[in-house]
């Protein structure tokens, strides 16, 4: 044990070293923040390099420089580092961690910070057992690559005492303030080419942000998902992440995709595609959105849209093309509704398509995605399908327009960089 805690010191605050913290994700660090200081057991997942670790080191920034917590009393451990790969299970988790507080024979309240936990067999029952300790104090702050970390066994041994925080790559905002830039259309315009993933921004090379994208896939697709999972089939997986991908924004069925790949000879069925899609959603690489009948009042199911979590994804694997932009728009605005906290569906009434029925506590906003207003048809059909809304909720049109558009009949009409204003 004694050799793993030598390498484990040097990624810890223990003698005096401090780290790189990264940019300032100030809008989480507020929610979590307020968390701090109970025994709730602080989950932060998102996909891979969305900056789950980066939040970890300002968590701890934030205690040892705001709320003078000596550096002693913070443990940082992370699974993804393979010097740590015979520290695989609870139990030599636990072994680590207590001699560590043997070496520096810790006093008062230890804050536990495990980075990629979902590496470490059984770590449900090492966090339920501390934090839950009435005897000492411990306060864990946890992440994962996975969207199920909390529907096992955690979610059982802790009923409800833990709170769990969804992070997503860059927003607009946060882009602009990392390239120190105005939020404006042009701006607007590269980040739909660049996306967000915040290691990749800090590369200037076209060619290395294609490598970099291309290994953060590999990395999910063959690591996380095809090992773990025991995929057997590596190329239809290949060829289900592709498809998903490329029809980012369509609506569309298991059935349906189950027909595209038979007609090209690619064999499938129905279980194995749901499988396989709902691998890549627990990954957050994409996520899904379903309909919701607003005259039934109920959800819809067999048909539903997917969203990609980064625009990265597609355009440095698949490229960017011009045809792009109306897709990219609308993915943008999807991912905006998540990152202000609204539960999103795409909504149905009277056959016709609702883009966005964002919701959250008492608060429900109807949105409209196009490119242009740039004709009458489109016109028509972006306004008269929300006109056939007959509620008081808002009711917004997102578009590129140069000129924006006066309220009419309660619609109002924003750019996408505007979206912040009022979500």
């Amino acid at each position: 044990m004694k050799t793993i805690f030598e390498k484990i010191r040097k990624y810890n605050l223990w003698d005096g070293q401090s780290f790189s913290a990264g940019y300032k994700r100030e809008m989480y660090l507020a929610q979590i923040q307020k968390y701090i200081g109970n025994k709730l057991v602080k989950v932060i997942v998102g996909q891979r390099r969305s900056g789950k670790s980066y939040i970890l080191r300002q968590i701890m920034e934030y205690l040892t420089g705001v709320q003078n917590v000596n550096p002693i009393n913070i443990f940082y451990f992370n699974k993804e580092f393979t010097a740590f790969d015979e520290i695989n299970n609870a139990e030599k988790l636990e072994a680590l961690f207590k001699y560590y507080m043997a070496q520096f024979e810790v006093s008062g309240k230890i804050f536990l910070f495990l980075d990629e936990i979902q590496n470490i067999k059984d770590w449900e029952r090492f966090v339920n057992s501390y934090s839950q300790d009435f005897t000492a104090e411990y306060e864990f702050f946890v992440t994962g690559s996975n969207s199920k970390l909390l529907s096992g066994e955690l979610s059982t041994l802790l009923s409800g005492r833990f709170v769990e925080f969804e992070i997503l790559p860059f927003s607009l905002f946060e882009f602009a303030g990392f390239y120190k830039r105005e939020i404006n259309k042009n701006l607007f315009l590269d980040y739909l080419k660049l996306g967000g993933l915040p290691e990749m921004l800090n590369f200037i090379d076209e060619e290395i942000r294609v490598h970099y994208v291309e290994d953060l896939k590999n990395t999910i697709v063959l690591r996380d998902i095809v090992q773990r999972k025991q995929i057997k089939d590596l190329t239809l997986f290949e060829d289900i992440f592709t498809f998903v991908t490329l029809n980012r924004g369509n609506l569309t069925s298991l059935l349906a995709i189950v027909k595209y790949f038979k007609s090209r000879q690619i064999k499938t069925n129905y279980e194995t595609l749901s499988t396989y899609i709902g691998y890549l959603l627990e990954t957050f690489v994409v996520h899904q959105v379903q309909r919701y009948d607003l005259k039934a009042k109920q959800a819809l199911g067999g048909v539903s849209k997917y969203y990609l979590n980064d625009l990265a994804f597609k355009n440095y694997i698949f490229g960017f093309y011009p045809t792009d932009l109306g897709y990219h728009l609308e993915n943008f605005v999807f991912l905006q509704l998540k990152r202000s906290g609204y539960r999103i569906s795409v909504g149905v009434i009277n056959q016709k398509e609702i883009d966005f029925i964002a919701q959250k506590s008492d608060k429900t906003v109807y949105v409209q995605v196009s490119w242009l207003l740039n004709n009458s048809e489109t016109l028509a059909r972006e306004f008269d399908n929300l006109l056939a809304i007959k509620d008081n909720y808002e009711k917004i049109v997102v578009t590129m327009d140069e000129s924006k558009f006066s309220d009419y009949e309660g619609i109002k009409h924003f750019r996408p960089w505007e979206l912040n204003l009022i979500l």
